[in-house]
């Protein structure tokens, strides 16, 4: 199964797959840009249908619109270049799952998406907290996203799972005592009865995942969750208002075995099925 190929037809089609292949300000190991084309290879070894959720790829309506076009060294013009993009997706009425790259994609795209939905909530799943206000002088990078994030949503609309990595300042900041889980996914349940019926975007750093489990990312820390965990927390979005997503920090390269890909493409396949068209 390759997901380009899954559904020929733009037109009707509600759900739109994207490319986002941007490592330009990854400062460990980068190589994420790389992530949308060994997702979609990938695919090919995995099944259309999800015994998670007894459902399949050929029963909805999506498309791989391919890969969007950025400059290799202009951070800010690509954060225009990805928020105009996705925002003419989804003012057609249509659902957008992003493939990065780093996880400065995600700031744009749900720049993009709170404009749309007033009410946005950003669930963040990652290792990382990215919270710092400025990394080696930089507003916008992997490192800042979160925080360049809660300037738009709000920090009472932010939450974050699994973190286990960040400065001891980032405890200080609004709400992190109440909207973090530390280490783990255990606050799930707790979150998504707060967030009730609100709109959810959900933006997946891979390297939340142990690394024995995914070694093939940029800046992979020990201690993470497996990935049972992390489908069963996916599995709890059913009932939720999930209106969009990006999964990123898939660095292929650093995955010799392809497994990395593969796991990804996997988690890629859930999202699709629980996206609300």
């Amino acid at each position: 199964m390759n997901y380009y190929c899954s559904n020929p037809n733009l037109k009707k089609s509600r759900i739109v797959l994207v490319g986002v292949p941007y490592d330009g300000t990854s400062t460990f190991r980068p190589g994420s840009r790389f992530a949308p084309a060994s997702i979609r290879e990938a695919s090919y070894g995995i099944e259309s249908y999800s015994p998670y959720q007894d459902k399949d790829l050929r029963d909805i309506r999506f498309y791989d619109i391919g890969d969007i076009p950025l400059s290799y060294s202009d951070v800010n013009l690509n954060l225009e270049i990805i928020e105009s993009f996705i925002h003419k997706i989804i003012t057609k009425g249509r659902r957008v799952l992003a493939l990065g790259g780093e996880h400065l994609i995600s700031y744009p795209i749900i720049k993009a998406h709170k404009r749309k939905f007033k009410d946005l909530v950003v669930i963040q799943l990652d290792a990382h907290s990215d919270l710092i206000d400025s990394y080696r002088a930089e507003k916008f990078s992997h490192a800042t996203v979160m925080r360049r994030t809660a300037e738009v949503v709000g920090f009472e609309n932010l939450y974050q799972l699994g973190i286990r990595s960040m400065v001891r300042e980032d405890k200080l900041l609004p709400l992190r005592d109440k909207n973090m889980c530390m280490l783990d996914l255990s606050k799930a349940k707790e979150f998504l009865d707060e967030i009730k019926d609100k709109p959810i975007y959900l933006t997946v750093d891979l390297d939340v995942l142990d690394p024995s489990v995914f070694p093939g990312t940029g800046t992979p820390e020990p201690g993470g969750i497996t990935y049972k965990e992390l489908l069963n927390f996916l599995l709890k979005l059913k009932d939720k208002r999930l209106i969009g997503a990006d999964v990123v920090e898939l660095s292929p390269h650093y995955d010799p075995s392809g497994v990395s890909s593969i796991v990804a493409a996997s988690i890629v396949r859930e999202l699709l099925l629980l996206i609300k068209s």
